[in-house]
């Protein structure tokens, strides 16, 4: 019997040992900064001249790692090699499968400290948001662990007397992960995972400007106890790499998280027949959202304007569940966004390195151009109430920024940023504020801030996104607690860290015994 698993605890810092613990671990991860990391596949480390070079957003001079890169021959190579390797690998005990993923995730705990400094210096993440990413990661071993124990002998099925019948998964063959750089070890580690407890092999393609943290992730599935060639950590261009593996006619399933371009070119190229390919292959795309906190006249306006400022600049705004607009009543509009202004002016853009810091920087030159770019649309929409600037002479740091007066169908209300801006915008009514917040194309997770009981049964039936939160804010969903995925052009609505997320990794096989 295996025990019922609750979720990894955040990490209290006021507590003086937990802070020593985490100066311990960048104490840790500065000894290593800088070295090379090899491609493996099927267990053997191969060193490439051509190198993912992965800096520290915070200053670009500090290198954290550099990488190997993939070419076309060696993801061949790679490709290969998991297919052989599913063979066997399939044929493995899922009991056996689950205990490697909870053995890895032993480990990461030991190591918790470490890898939540390495995605301060790889990722740019305050303590606070790299715990809460370390813990996420360790959440998903544990859960899909104990969910392929739930799998592993099928689903009851009606039988007759003159016949046995049973309905049983088996896993699809080879996976191609392609994680993104915002949760690079969380989402990375449970796209991975989910992937080689259900009896999958993996081609792992990390995001170019994080594959340090995937490559420390395989030093933990190889003490863990994982054969080789079971999971090949090949990271490299997507348009080389990525776009040859998702064509391949070997590659049964992609699974994908990222922007919504992307995942549509994903999409559209895995549905194409190549010669040789014998099946449809399966996408499981997560892609992205214009997430909405709306706060009606009957709220805790103090709960409210919390709320989005913890949504919108978390992480600098770079998540895909982040704030990205907030939809007033306008009753209590001027109150509200006071108050969030207030509350903006307090946070500290810095180093996340400082224990004081609330938001580090974006990711990378691209994003920050992105993000300047959007700030100059929203001082053409909006009045500009806090921030606006960037500075990039050391690394990526944009000042969090609120625009109000955000008219509804302007394009900061309905583009995705990713970054640290909110737009904020009035509505007449609740009916009105909802009509805003699904005027989208996205659908994957918004907030209601209200006391009022009818309001939040119009929005549990209305408000069209995959997770909706009441009285909270739209970020911060748990592993088994909050299933996590969206509607529309968030992608295929996978619901990572729910019941059903393994069984995307699996097909239904049906076998009945005349007796």
């Amino acid at each position: 019997m295996v025990v019922p698993y609750k979720h990894e605890p955040f990490t209290d810092f006021t507590v003086e040992a937990n802070k020593k613990a985490y100066l311990a671990g960048l104490e840790t991860v500065e000894s290593y900064l800088g070295r090379d990391y090899d491609l493996i596949i099927g267990g053997e480390r191969i060193s490439t001249d051509d190198k993912i070079v992965s800096v520290n957003p915070s200053n670009r001079e500090e290198v954290v790692g550099r990488v190997s890169k993939a070419n076309r021959e060696l993801a061949e190579k790679a490709m290969q090699i998991a297919d052989k390797t599913f063979q066997t690998w399939r044929k493995t005990k899922p009991e056996m499968r689950a205990d490697i993923l909870f053995r890895a995730a032993a480990i990461i705990r030991r190591r918790k400290h470490e890898f939540s400094a390495l995605l301060t210096k790889e990722a740019g993440k305050p303590w606070n948001e790299a715990d809460a990413d370390t813990a996420e990661a360790i959440d998903f071993l544990e859960y899909y662990g104990r969910q392929m124990l739930k799998l592993k002998d099928g689903i009851p099925v009606e039988s007759r007397p003159i016949e046995y019948n049973r309905f049983n998964y088996i896993p699809l063959g080879v996976g191609v992960i392609i994680s993104p750089w915002n949760f690079p070890f969380a989402i990375m580690a449970g796209m991975t995972t989910a992937a080689l407890v259900a009896g999958n092999t993996v081609l792992l393609k990390p995001a170019s400007t994080t594959p340090v943290v995937a490559a420390k992730f395989m030093e933990v599935l190889e003490e863990a106890g994982l054969p080789a060639g079971v999971v090949n950590y090949i990271p490299g261009s997507g348009a080389e790499v990525g776009d040859y593996l998702v064509d391949h006619p070997r590659t049964r399933f992609i699974s994908f998280t990222g922007s919504r371009d992307v995942g549509l070119r994903i999409f559209e190229r895995a549905s194409k027949l190549n010669d040789g390919q014998i099946w449809l292959k399966r996408v499981i795309a997560e892609m992205g959202g214009k997430d909405t906190i709306v706060v009606d006249k009957e709220a805790d306006l103090e709960l409210a304007a919390k709320s989005i400022v913890a949504s919108a600049f978390g992480f600098s705004g770079q998540k895909c569940s982040a704030c990205s607009r907030a939809v007033i009543l306008e009753d209590v509009y001027d109150q509200v966004v006071d108050r969030v202004v207030e509350l903006t002016k307090e946070l500290r853009l810095a180093d996340p390195t400082d224990p004081t810091t609330n938001m580090g920087p974006v990711n990378d030159q691209g994003a920050f151009d992105k993000i300047m770019s959007y700030v100059e649309i929203g001082n053409q929409e909006g009045k500009l109430l806090h921030g606006g600037k960037g500075d990039d002479s050391k690394g990526w740091f944009i000042e969090p920024t609120i625009f109000g007066d955000v008219a509804e169908d302007a394009r900061l209300m309905k583009e995705e940023i990713f970054g640290p801006v909110v737009a904020i915008c009035k509505a007449k009514d609740f009916d009105h504020a909802i009509d805003i917040a699904n005027n989208t194309e996205y659908g994957l997770t918004g907030a209601v801030i209200t006391n009022n009981r009818a309001n939040i049964e119009k929005a549990r039936e209305d408000f069209h996104v995959g997770n909706l939160y009441f009285n909270r804010g739209c970020t911060g969903a748990i592993v088994g607690y909050q299933p996590f995925g969206g509607f529309n052009m968030s992608g295929t609505d996978s619901k990572a860290g729910g019941p059903d997320y393994l069984v995307l990794h699996m097909q239904a096989k049906t076998t009945s015994e005349m007796l």
